[in-house]
């Protein structure tokens, strides 16, 4: 819309103010004062003049279409990361660098280009991937306009005009709803047709049944669901017809504040934990590069710049650009060796796994960082219909009447679903059902127009829910002697129902009206003889009931004494939140006794008139009563335990009444049963109205809030959220979208939920069950420990080659590696062993736990500890075995001099950049494969192209201590003895394939050339498993400290906590 009040001193003759700046609390005022404002006849409708101002005005009722960011904005949001822009900057400089080298060189060598190309692929693939996620964020909205109504029948200049196309609705407008509509704006009831108009409006108030509209006006500060005598729009009618008067159109309904709301709250969108944590570990790294970058610059200034000190001054200052350009390369190397490039890819790859992991469990993940946001989950935020109940009504109890007067029989039902198996009746007299329990069961069966149908693997209900329930009811109570199976065939659900139906033919219905509050229907037996059965609200039914049927079938007069009995069960089962029925009959209708349907027979002229149906349901013999519920689901209880276990705290948000949500929430263990929950349980508005809301939100244990609507869900997230709490927010309905959207975690139902609720969730059950979400959560731990696992073990080995280049650029000798053999370790030989350690079983006691807080660090300081000792050895191990080759021709008892290098001392080696002073200075020829190198015309190449075999060394090394650092990594703490490589497999494999995509670039001469490698001998290998596998036997005694120190470490961090 967003026309109201759009020019509007040109339009204040129309005498209605816009939508926005005039409230007219339509609900709370009579039908007189409702016309009286909207300037308009119900019989008339508005003139075809009169809707054209008012559209003006009022703009179309129609949603409003937001804008989404451009793909431009996009695409710079992407880069709004800190290691990104690291990755950035190291690519855009070793590109320079790469072009420098080739124009100065007079080729350009395709391994200088390498490392810069596959850092942009990297970024466009991570730039692709976001801009994805990003442009599916909006289509909740998109779904909420599919159900908004596409036509109405509307009364305009006196004439009915059916099928006006909705968005051209104006307030003022006069609609006809009929049964199965869709209500095209928020309207207010002028009168009703039939003598009963119910409405569907579950999806946006969280209502667990179809409401009864009426005329009459309430309360001003009635909320959304005490509007009694207003229709909204999206919502269905489902009984009766009516006619309306349209008060609100477009974003000022009900479905438009909720739109609003959606809208608002995608706009607020955070961080994932794990994307602060990595933001934050971004920054560090940051700084730690910058300073190691320029120590490396610090101690390396006297090889590119020199000067002489005349009279204690430095003069003649001498700069070498070339030795210049060869440190800073030095130095971007350095910064790819700080950066795990590989840790994006990895992290989507975990954490896909682990969408496919909790697709299993039935819980459907849509947007990939839900799965880790699940594990730190702190606070679950259930709606109740649907979630934590079935949504399917079901009865809970039947009550009888007994052998003599004043004595009743109680039979608890067993079932929560429409399944006529699910469950049995306690201490049913199978097969030899009295004529008391026939009664009931006819009246049940007979006295229903509700079926039930299997869809697949589930039930499913048409018509009244209540009236299904009965239905399912009847099926459990079976039939007298038995069913006859060729009467009915073996695949119908309600065969006893169908056998009812046959033995006595309806042959008029009195209709459900809300003054009698009960529906009657006339049958004919087979043997013609005509009777009434009647159901409806217990004390109604009872009040025109004069009699009673006892346990053998005879009538008795209902006394007082019985009369308050019934009343005195009906109240112990409305306690209980029991919504209850009461069955009677009438077997003697002189007026009826010829009337079989016929139009023309004088008993069709008292069913017409609904007015007559009291006299006709009177002298009632009543039989018995049953109570009926939306049941909690049977595996909710245990599940509530789990949290409770977990230190998740469970708030249930429901727009259903207070007396029926804190019953079920006493049943499924959110309060115990004699527990004093008068601060633990309040409505929405009595929420709004609080205090100190955040102190009543910060209570132990769990919380109730009934009549709530959308913005009381909103607010009650966003007080959580402000709090520091991890909020996982269940709901199904249109109502529950805004909340869906502004929750960390959003979870939608996926049979019952809404297309709107689905599309605003980050994640779908697909059996609306609220233990799959617990399960989830368990399954979010596991995965948020295997990616911390992972992420050291990346880290650890970044610091590792870290520590390489720092050594080699402290000690002055050759570069051992080049920044394209440090990108192939980081992105190739460390990805398969990260992403396996995403395979890592789950800890026995991860559901025992309290959450994660999510401030807590992904590193602690004795984590860093450990794999700055780890990355120290990884740097002495790389870095020696390059000195080792260069001066020794033993090791270990190793022979190396089998390809006959010449041996130098470590001083030459330190100083090799002076090697043209030296005099007499020659190396010999030596053989790496095939190749033999000859350094004849140039010695000192020998520390140049001639150290091909040490760099090999070097990252064969590094390779080799990653791979067996992998192991550690499958425990924080926990040994190799206690927990060997063999508990997953999937390491041992990726384990093999790093090492053989290591023997891929080696031994293929193409692969081998690119990456400045040659092939090594079997002593060579021997050398470096030698080098590399003590980093095990290091982390072991490390881990050894760790578990000795545990208890001390915790309790100063939990000291420093509380303080």
């Amino acid at each position: 819309m967003g026309k109201g009040g759009e020019d509007y001193g040109q339009r204040e003759k129309i005498g209605l103010e816009s939508q926005d700046e005039d409230y007219f609390p339509a609900w709370s005022k009579d039908i007189k004062e409702c016309e009286e404002h909207y300037q308009v006849n119900h019989e008339f409708g508005l003139s075809a003049a009169e809707v054209e101002k008012r559209r003006q005005k009022f703009g179309y009722n129609e949603l409003e279409k937001h804008e989404g960011a451009s793909i431009f904005k996009l695409i710079l949001e992407q880069f709004n990361d800190t290691l990104v822009r690291i990755l950035l900057a190291a690519a855009i400089i070793s590109f320079v660098l790469a072009w420098y080298d080739g124009e100065e060189g007079g080729e350009m060598e395709i391994t200088a280009f390498v490392e810069p190309l596959v850092i942009f692929l990297i970024l466009i693939v991570n730039a692709i991937v976001g801009i994805w996620q990003e442009s599916n964020a909006e289509k909740a909205l998109e779904a909420l306009k599919e159900i908004q109504s596409e036509h109405a029948t509307v009364i305009r200049d006196g004439k009915k005009i059916s099928n006006l196309p909705a968005k051209e609705l104006v307030p003022g407008d006069i609609v006809e709803l009929r049964v199965g509509d869709k209500v095209p704006a928020d309207m207010r009831v002028l009168s009703l047709i039939s003598s009963t108009v119910r409405v569907e409006q579950g999806s946006l108030t969280g209502e667990s049944e179809a409401v009864s509209k009426t005329v009459k006006a309430v309360a001003g500060d009635t909320d959304i669901q005490g509007k009694k005598c207003m229709v909204f729009g999206g919502t269905t009618v489902v009984n009766g017809n009516c006619i309306c008067l349209v008060t609100q159109t477009g974003m000022n309904t009900e479905i438009g504040k909720v739109h609003s709301q959606i809208h608002e709250a995608s706009q607020n969108e955070e961080d994932t934990p794990l994307k602060k944590k990595l933001n934050e570990f971004g920054e560090l790294l940051t700084l730690i590069i910058g300073v190691i970058c320029a120590l490396v610059w610090l101690i390396n200034v006297k090889y590119f710049l020199t000067w002489e000190y005349v009279d204690g001054w430095p003069k003649n200052f001498k700069f070498s650009f070339e030795k210049c350009t060869y440190y800073f390369e030095i130095a971007v190397a350095l910064a790819v060796a700080a950066i795990p490039e590989g840790l994006p890819a990895v992290i989507t790859t975990c954490l896909a796994l682990g969408t496919r992991k909790m697709a299993q469990k039935n819980a459907l993940v849509r947007k990939l960082p839900s799965v880790e946001t699940l594990g730190c989950t702190t606070v679950i935020c259930s709606d109740k219909t649907g979630t934590l109940t079935t949504n399917q009504m079901a009865a809970s109890k039947l009550v009888a009447m007994g052998s003599r007067i004043g004595t009743l029989r109680s039979f608890n039902v067993e079932g929560t679903t429409y399944d006529p198996l699910d469950g049995k009746i306690e201490d049913w007299p199978v097969g030899r059902m009295d004529s008391n329990l026939q009664m009931i069961a006819k009246i049940a069966a007979v006295c229903n127009d509700a079926g039930v149908e299997r869809s697949g693997h589930h039930y499913i209900a048409s018509g009244m829910p209540t009236e299904a329930a009965l239905k399912v009811l009847v099926e459990k109570m079976g039939f007298p002697g038995g069913l006859n199976e060729s009467s009915s065939g073996h695949g119908d659900v309600l065969r006893c129902c169908q056998l009812w139906n046959k033995m006595d033919q309806r042959i008029a219905t009195l209709e459900f009206d809300r003054y009698r509050k009960s529906m009657g229907v006339i049958v004919k037996s087979s043997t013609g003889k005509k009777s009434l059965l009647v159901k409806g609200a217990v004390e109604n039914v009872l009040e025109r009931s004069s009699y009673v049927q006892l346990l053998d079938g005879s009538v008795v007069e209902l006394d007082q004494y019985s009369r308050e009995l019934i009343l005195q069960s009906l109240h112990d089962m409305s306690t209980n939140a029991l919504r209850c029925l009461g069955f009677a009959y009438k077997g003697y209708l002189p007026m009826f006794e010829t009337y079989n349907g016929d139009e023309d027979h004088q008993a069709h002229e008292l069913l017409l008139n609904p007015s007559n149906y009291s006299s006709i349901e009177s002298e009632l013999i009543f039989v018995g009563l049953v109570g009926l519920r939306d049941p909690p689901r049977k595996e909710v209880r245990q599940a509530i335990e789990d949290c409770k276990a977990a230190g998740i705290r469970v708030m249930v948000i429901t727009g259903d009444n207070k007396n029926t949500a804190e019953a079920i929430c006493r049943e499924i263990g959110v309060f115990g049963p004699y527990d004093d929950i008068s601060t633990r349980s309040v409505t929405g508005k009595e929420f709004m109205d609080h205090p100190d809301q955040r102190n009543h939100l910060r209570q132990d244990g769990g919380l109730l809030f009934s009549r709530a609507e959308p913005r009381h869900k909103q607010e009650i997230v966003r007080l959580l959220k402000d709090d520091g709490e991890v909020v996982a927010m269940t709901g199904d309905g249109v109502n529950d979208a805004p909340a869906l959207k502004l929750a960390d975690i959003g979870i939608a139902m996926g049979i019952a939920g809404t297309e709107v609720a689905k599309e605003a969730s980050d994640m779908v059950l697909a059996d609306d069950n609220f233990s799959t979400i617990v399960a989830a959560v368990g399954e979010g731990r596991s995965i948020y420990d295997n990616m911390k696992a992972f992420i050291r073990y990346m880290i650890s080995s970044n610091i590792g080659e870290v520590a390489s280049i720092f050594l080699t650029a402290a000690l002055g000798i050759p570069e051992g590696m080049i920044p394209v053999q440090l990108l192939w370790v980081n992105l190739v030989t460390d990805g398969p062993p990260a992403t396996a350690l995403g395979f890592n079983p789950p800890d026995t006691d991860i559901m025992k736990k309290p959450p994660r807080k999510s401030d807590d660090s992904l590193i602690t300081p004795w984590i860093l500890f450990r794999y700055l000792v780890i990355g120290f050895y990884v740097g002495l191990a790389t870095v020696g075995v390059f000195i080792i080759w260069y001066t020794r021709h033993t090791f270990m008892f190793i022979d190396l001099s089998g390809d006959g290098h010449s041996l130098v001392t470590y001083s030459q080696l330190a100083n090799w950049d002076q090697c043209s002073t030296w005099e007499g200075f020659s190396a010999s020829p030596f053989t790496a494969g095939s190749q033999v190198f000859n350094f004849d015309d140039n010695p000192c190449d020998y520390f140049r192209m001639g150290k091909i075999k040490a760099s090999t060394l070097s990252l064969s090394v590094l390779v080799a201590i990653e791979m067996f650092n992998s192991l550690n990594a499958l425990s924080e703490d926990g040994s190799l003895l206690t927990m060997p490589p063999w508990v997953n497999p999937w390491l041992l494999l990726a384990m093999f394939v790093s090492f053989g995509l290591h023997f891929l670039i080696l031994y293929v001469p193409f692969l081998a050339q690119i990456f400045g490698i040659v092939p090594l001998s079997l002593n060579e290998w021997l050398l470096v498993l030698a080098v590399a596998f003590p980093v095990i036997l290091i982390d072991e005694v490390l881990k050894f400290v760790g578990r000795c120190t545990t208890g001390m470490r915790y309790s100063r961090h939990s000291k420093h906590k509380a303080d």
